[in-house]
C-alpha cells in the first residue's frame, strides 16, 4: 500500500476548518502510485483526492504540478482541480508534508487496452498540448538526456547483477542517444507519465480524465507521444502492437499535426523514452528496500522495449503512412 504518512480523523478535520467543502465524512488510503500518499477524502459535500507529496517530489514544483492542473482544467481539460482555502491557496501543508486537495474523477484506468482507447488517448494528449501552449509557469524535465547520465551513474556499478552485459549495453544505448537527440523540435508542456493507470476511461469508451501531473514539465511535444507508445502499444508477451501505435498517433494528428521532423525523429524519441524508464526502474530495483512499502518495477520489460526501437529505422515502423 503506498501510503507513506498516516493522516489521522483529527489531522484531516482541523484541515477542512480552513476550505468550504464541508466536514469529513470518510477518510481511506489509496494503495496506487509509488511517488505520494494519496486518500479518498469524503466530506458532506462529495468526493475528493487529499494527497500528501513525499521526499521524492520537490516542494519547489508543487506550484507548477496545481498550477498547470488549474490552467488545464479552466481550457476544458477534465483532470483533477485544486481546491483552494478561503484565502485561495491550494497548497497546504498536513503532517509536516507539503499537501493539497484535489477534485475526483470518475472512471477507471484501462486492462486491456485496445485501439480505440490508443485513439482516445492521442487526441486527449494533442489537446493538453494545445491547452498548456500559454501556461505561463516553466518546468525544467529533470529526467532529460542529461539527467539520464546522472541516473545511470548510479547504477553502472550494479547493473549487471540485473543481466549481465547490462551495463555495456546502457552506455552504448545513452551515448547514441544523447549525441543524436533533437534540440530543435516544438516545445511546449507535457505529462511525462500518461501511463494506462492515468487515463480513466467510461464504458463506451469514453475517456473521463487525465490524472497524475506530478512529473510534467516543458519539453519536446513528440516526446510525449513516444512515452505514450511505450506505455500503451506493447502487449504484455513483448510484441509491438502497431495497430494500436498507428491509432495513437492518428488521433494525435487529428488534433495537432505532426511535422515532418517530429515523425523523422520518432523512432529516437521512443528509444529515449524506453531508456528513461529502463533507468528508473532499474535504479529502483537496486535501491529499494526489501520491505518497502512499493514493490518495484522489473526493468527487463523497458530494456526489450528500448532494442525494438534501436532497431526501428523510419516513422513507419510505428503505422505512420
Amino acid at each position: 500500500m503506498a501510503v507513506y504518512t498516516n493522516v489521522s480523523d483529527d489531522d484531516v478535520t482541523a484541515l477542512l476548518t480552513r476550505y468550504d467543502i464541508g466536514e469529513v465524512t470518510a477518510l481511506k488510503g489509496i494503495a496506487e502510485g509509488v511517488e505520494n500518499s494519496n486518500y479518498l477524502l469524503r466530506t458532506t459535500t462529495g468526493t475528493f483526492i487529499l494527497t500528501l507529496y513525499e521526499k521524492r517530489v520537490d516542494p519547489d514544483d508543487l506550484p507548477f504540478f496545481l498550477g498547470l492542473m488549474d490552467h488545464l482544467s479552466a481550457k476544458g481539460i477534465i483532470c483533477p482541480t485544486p481546491v483552494h482555502d478561503r484565502s485561495g491557496q491550494a497548497l497546504t501543508r498536513l503532517c509536516r508534508r507539503p499537501a493539497a486537495i484535489t477534485s475526483f474523477l470518475d472512471g477507471m484506468g484501462v486492462t486491456k487496452i485496445k485501439p480505440v482507447h490508443c485513439r482516445k488517448l492521442g487526441e486527449a494528449l494533442a489537446t493538453l498540448h494545445e491547452a498548456a501552449a500559454d501556461f505561463r509557469l516553466t518546468r525544467r524535465n529533470t529526467l532529460n538526456p542529461d539527467g539520464w547520465g546522472d541516473l545511470f551513474e548510479k547504477c553502472r556499478a550494479r547493473a549487471d547483477e540485473v543481466q549481465t552485459g547490462l551495463a555495456a549495453e546502457i552506455d552504448a544505448g545513452l551515448d547514441r542517444l544523447v549525441r543524436a537527440w533533437p534540440d530543435d523540435l516544438p516545445r511546449g508542456v507535457i505529462h511525462a507519465d500518461l501511463f494506462p493507470d492515468n487515463v480513466f476511461f467510461m464504458p463506451g469508451p469514453t475517456l473521463s480524465g487525465l490524472i497524475d501531473f506530478y512529473f510534467a514539465c516543458n519539453d519536446l511535444l513528440a516526446y510525449d507521444i513516444a512515452i505514450c507508445l511505450n506505455a500503451w502499444c506493447f502487449e504484455q508477451d513483448g510484441a509491438f502492437n502497431i495497430t494500436k501505435s498507428q491509432q495513437l498517433i492518428a488521433g494525435y494528428r487529428s488534433v495537432r499535426p505532426l511535422d515532418t521532423a517530429e515523425l523523422t525523429a520518432l523512432p529516437l524519441l521512443a528509444a529515449g523514452a524506453s531508456l528513461r524508464f529502463l533507468l528508473t526502474r532499474l535504479y529502483d530495483w537496486l535501491n529499494t528496500p526489501q520491505d518497502a512499502l512499493v514493490t518495484p518495477k522489473d526493468p527487463h520489460e523497458y530494456l526489450s522495449k528500448l532494442r525494438f526501437h534501436c532497431k526501428a529505422r523510419h516513422c513507419r515502423d510505428y503505422g505512420v503512412m
